[in-house]
């Protein structure tokens, strides 16, 4: 019981950080998902965080929480997955309570205007990280290459719904 209750406190206590130190949400997170969970802890592999990464890109919800909670499951189970979710979440739930409290003294101050500047800028850059860093773990065969350039066309240039390029890239990949 009490290794349980540690592994349930290092989960909780490593997603809590990833929470609390990452701007971006989504996959601008997988750099320091991937550092805390596949490098330094070795609680899954890159591949494995790839797929939870898909699941959470094509399924409800914000991807690091499901990613945060298929850790959390894999670790420790139903608890694990509960903990896990509460500790990415909870960095989050206190950021936006404080800024709620001051918003509307908070918003016009000319220094935080330029600092959220500088993490929209520093964000944009870590998701471009992040891409490619993904698109080399995923790309790995010319129908890969082909599937990708699709698909970033078929988003950027004609505006085609990410769900229907999620729906006919994993018909390909079937088929």
């Amino acid at each position: 019981m009490k290794d349980y209750l540690k592994t349930l406190w290092e989960l909780f206590s490593v997603l809590f950080k990833v929470g609390l130190c990452t701007f971006g949400g989504g996959i601008a997170m997988l750099p320091i998902l991937e550092l805390e969970l596949v490098e330094k802890r070795k609680w899954t592999t890159s591949e494995e965080l790839l797929d939870w990464f898909a699941i959470g890109q094509s399924t409800p919800g914000i991807i690091a929480v499901n990613v945060a909670t298929f850790t959390g499951y894999k670790k420790a189970g139903v608890i694990g997955g509960i903990v896990g979710t509460f500790g990415m979440v909870l960095p989050s739930i206190i950021i936006i309570t404080v800024i709620a409290l001051f918003i509307n003294n908070f918003a016009d101050i000319p220094w935080v205007k330029r600092a959220l500047m500088g993490i929209n800028i520093s964000v944009a850059a870590i998701l471009t990280s992040a891409v490619y860093k993904f698109s080399k773990k995923s790309v790995k065969n010319i129908f890969g290459f082909i599937l990708l350039l699709i698909s970033f066309l078929l988003i950027f240039v004609f505006n085609v719904g990410t769900i229907w390029i999620i729906l006919g890239s994993s018909l390909l990949g079937i088929i």
